[in-house]
């Protein structure tokens, strides 16, 4: 048994010896993270550069609503004004689209982001909003 350990200590000892011989280690040299980055030095949001959201088409509006009763849509319309975005009643129907709408001024559709249309979704159940073409909406102006 001693012999057969001093066997595989022996052979463990050449295998090291061996394989340290075949693949010496290269040292690998790395750049400086300071080239990758170029004008990149940071992480900013869009909103922190100025960049709008994905543009929309000048003929495209934001609409919101698909209220049943128009005491909903005047509510909807009062809390927008509160939150400072401008959005007057569609009158009639639009095409596609069941209930009472508003459309948004486009300056007050930035105002408008994801997350305060999932507030209002909490506060009025049946709110939706779509992007839609602009042309032959008429507005109570």
């Amino acid at each position: 048994m001693r012999w057969l350990f001093l066997l595989l200590v022996v052979l463990n000892v050449f295998y090291y010896v061996w394989h340290q011989q075949e693949a010496p280690l290269k040292v690998k040299e790395v750049a400086p993270l300071a080239l990758y980055k170029g004008s990149q030095q940071e992480i900013r949001l869009l909103r922190e550069t100025g960049v709008a959201a994905p543009a929309r088409r000048r003929d495209e509006c934001l609409v919101v609503g698909g209220m049943a009763a128009p005491e909903q849509l005047e509510a909807l319309r009062q809390r927008l004004v509160s939150l400072d975005i401008a959005a007057l009643p569609v009158v009639g129907q639009l095409p596609g689209a069941d209930g009472l709408w508003l459309k948004v001024a486009p300056e007050s559709e930035r105002l408008l982001d994801p997350a305060v249309l999932s507030t209002l979704s909490k506060d009025f159940k049946d709110l939706k909003h779509k992007i839609i073409l602009c042309e032959g909406i008429a507005t109570a102006e």
